[in-house]
């Protein structure tokens, strides 16, 4: 009975543990990390802007939205807008005010579970150099090996949020651009550093069994041979 009583106790006490392996520290991949705007241009369509190079932490476990923690920072440098002259009208000074203040930052406060691929995510967004609370609502994608070399362990989001331009001092042109932004956000982010990361054989990726031969790729076709074309006429002897 006495042992019985140390195996449950020992149990228990891996609990804690077992609970906390799903929890990981992951890096934001800045390639396959992006933001695309729209507002309405004078309520005749909506413009699109993007912001990509984003980068960041993320602490996240799967099983328990209520631990993860978020912080990013977005480069108003990199901002597109699909013309030059347009790129500099909304990093003015009126606007984004790209010259003084090129990164906005967002760091999570709070986060709210709505079910194991939903949640809404709060935080601080500071743009200008002015904070203000902003929620997204984040699907979680998908979390495994990603199948291209060097198969890093990776995670996938998707997320819109709505924000009011006037509430971070951009209120210029009220007539030609509307007060509501909305976001869409796209972003995968890497487990760990490098040593979470370390690169797997290509002949074995992830999803294919220790050992197996990996398919052979079909060799392209030979282009067929030329006839030789004859150094004498048929029928006669040189």
């Amino acid at each position: 009975m006495a042992s019985k009583h140390v195996l449950w106790c020992g149990l228990a006490a891996c609990l804690p543990l077992a609970a906390a392996a799903g929890t990981a520290d992951y890096h934001l991949d800045p390639v396959h990390t992006r933001v695309l705007f729209a507002v309405s241009h004078a309520g005749f369509s909506h413009a699109l802007g993007t912001l990509s190079g984003s980068t960041g932490a993320l602490v996240f476990d799967p099983d328990d939205w209520s631990t993860a923690k978020l912080s990013v920072s977005i480069p108003l440098t990199r901002l597109d807008m699909g013309d030059a002259k347009w790129n500099d009208a909304v990093g003015a000074r009126n606007l984004l005010d790209v010259a003084e203040h090129p990164v906005a930052t967002f760091v999570s406060t709070r986060i709210t579970p709505k079910d194991p691929q939903h949640a809404t995510v709060c935080g601080t967004l500071t743009l200008r150099g002015l904070g203000q609370d902003v929620c997204l609502d984040v699907t979680f994608n998908q979390l495994k090996h990603h199948p291209m070399p060097p198969f890093r362990r990776t995670a996938g989001f998707s997320a819109t949020a709505k924000l009011s331009r006037k509430a971070f001092g951009m209120d210029a042109w009220p007539t030609v651009i509307g007060d509501e932004v909305e976001l869409r956000i796209e972003a995968e982010a890497v487990r760990g550093g490098l040593e979470d990361n370390a690169p797997q054989s290509q002949a074995e990726p992830p999803d294919q069994a220790p050992g197996s031969t990996p398919p052979i790729e079909p060799s392209e076709p030979s282009e067929p041979t030329q006839p030789t074309e004859p150094t004498t006429e048929p029928g006669k002897t040189p």
